[in-house]
């Protein structure tokens, strides 16, 4: 859990960094037509999804680990 937290800290920290760069027009205008508000939530669903599929495969491999330890 700590591994987890401090890499969503640093990638929270490193995300600060290119917020700060303006010269982005098509950013600009998404923002300007409040497009900007999809695509930050179409890129949340992927990443949730696609941590979810994560701690899914793990919670699945660690059950068949268990599973092979007691046949040994």
């Amino acid at each position: 859990m700590k591994k987890l937290l401090s890499i969503l800290l640093l990638l929270f920290t490193s995300l600060t960094l290119f917020a700060q760069n303006n010269d982005i027009e098509m950013a600009d205008q998404l923002r300007n037509n409040g497009k900007i508000y999809i695509v930050v939530i179409c890129i949340v669903i992927i990443l949730a999804g696609l941590l979810f599929y994560l701690f899914s495969l793990d919670k699945r491999l660690k059950l068949l680990e268990k599973k092979s330890d007691r046949k040994n």
